[in-house]
């Protein structure tokens, strides 16, 4: 049996290239995955987060509230 350079060359392709190439097909792969993955994640965290604004106007809120408690207990111990 004579080893030819062909054989030499396919076997090369066979054991060495081949495993190599599949592998970075499948880091690929991977890769488009987790990148999807975190953009639907920055997507996600946006979307659950308070803003700037939603925070002023919930604060406004929560001190006219008080200010009005405090106005009634101003007349309740005025009274007394």
């Amino acid at each position: 049996m004579e080893i030819s350079s062909y054989l030499i060359w396919n076997a090369f392709i066979t054991l060495v290239l081949a495993p190599i190439l599949y592998n970075i097909r499948q880091n690929s792969q991977e890769n488009k995955r987790v990148d999807i993955l975190l953009n639907k994640t920055r997507e996600e965290i946006a979307r659950d987060y308070v803003t700037k604004n939603e925070s002023r106007a919930v604060m406004r809120d929560l001190v006219d509230r008080l200010d009005k408690l405090d106005e009634k207990l101003d007349k309740l111990f005025e009274l007394r």
